[in-house]
């Protein structure tokens, strides 16, 4: 065990010093309850706002000089800060956008404080900024955060444009080189990926581009860094694409279900078992489903 205890302290002597998660976590908590949240009366007065915000800064600018030089650390901290009151504009219309496209959110006081697509965005915003900034770490230590709240997991490097709605999220994947429009919608089970996963593509364009105005249904696949979607189409649930489309289409993926009557060939059919039948072109599937309905 002594080589092993060697190896792990070396480990640490040539790895980065950076802060425990959670302090992280807190910090963006503590800055979103401020920005998005309406739980406590205190908020209602300018003195308090200003008095929080001093102390957020100072707690970033104690989180940055773990990926800073101490030369930047203030200078960071400032471009971030000043960042703020448009990234909280931007988010305020995304949440809006939510609003009015589900018909299931019956205030922005809800999108704002329950929907896990919100906070995956929002997320978003903020990483993106500090990806901007050079503070990678930071940034996908915030992505990371979102994801593991929500299942949403949006890379801080991609381009998303205004008014970005995301519905229900669970299991939805946008990659780092992605380009988003504006007014675009997707729903769970989206994945924006690469065709390939090679270390030697890291610096090209390996994600699809949405253009404005599309909706993307649940489960879709896109992917590829030449795969362009163009404005106002509309891709339908479980599709696979792999190539671009022009504007204004309509891509879906089309199969049949028939439901018909039990073979005579099947004399014996246990109790309670339905035939489904699922016409594939030229060819059909029959599958048991043993089950009560009861």
């Amino acid at each position: 065990m002594n080589l092993f205890y060697q190896k792990i302290a070396k480990q640490h002597q040539e790895l980065a010093i950076l802060p425990e998660k959670k302090l992280i976590h807190e910090f963006i908590d503590n800055l979103f309850a401020i920005l998005f949240s309406n739980t406590s009366k205190s908020f209602e007065f300018e003195e308090t706002i200003k008095f929080k915000f001093n102390e957020l800064e100072k707690q970033f600018d104690g989180l940055v000089s773990n990926f800073s030089s101490k030369k930047d650390q203030k200078q960071q901290t400032k471009i971030f800060f000043n960042a703020i009151p448009h990234l909280h504009h931007t988010a305020l219309s995304d949440a809006q956008t939510i609003f009015a496209k589900d018909p299931a959110a019956k205030s922005i006081e809800e999108v704002l404080y329950s929907y896990p697509g919100f906070f995956a965005i929002s997320m978003y915003r903020f990483s993106n900024q500090l990806w901007k900034q050079n503070l990678r770490i930071l940034a996908r230590t915030l992505s990371e955060y979102a994801h593991i709240k929500t299942s949403i997991d949006i890379h801080p490097g991609a381009q998303i444009g205004n008014d970005f709605a995301i519905d229900h999220g669970t299991g939805v994947v946008i990659g780092e080189t992605t380009i988003i429009g504006n007014n675009v919608q997707i729903y769970h089970g989206v994945t924006l990926g690469a065709l390939t996963v090679k270390k030697e593509d890291a610096f090209t364009k390996r994600h699809p581009s949405i253009e404005d105005n599309v909706i993307i249904y649940a489960n879709s696949t896109i992917l590829g860094g030449q795969t362009i979607v163009g404005k106002d189409s509309i891709i339908g649930g479980n599709v696979w694409l792999t190539y671009s489309i022009p504007p204004n289409s309509v891509v879906y993926n089309k199969n049949e279900i028939k439901i018909k009557p039990l073979s005579k060939k099947l004399k014996e059919i246990p109790k309670n078992t339905a035939i489904l039948t699922l016409n594939y072109g030229t060819t059909e599937r029959y599958l048991s489903v043993n089950e009560s309905f009861d």
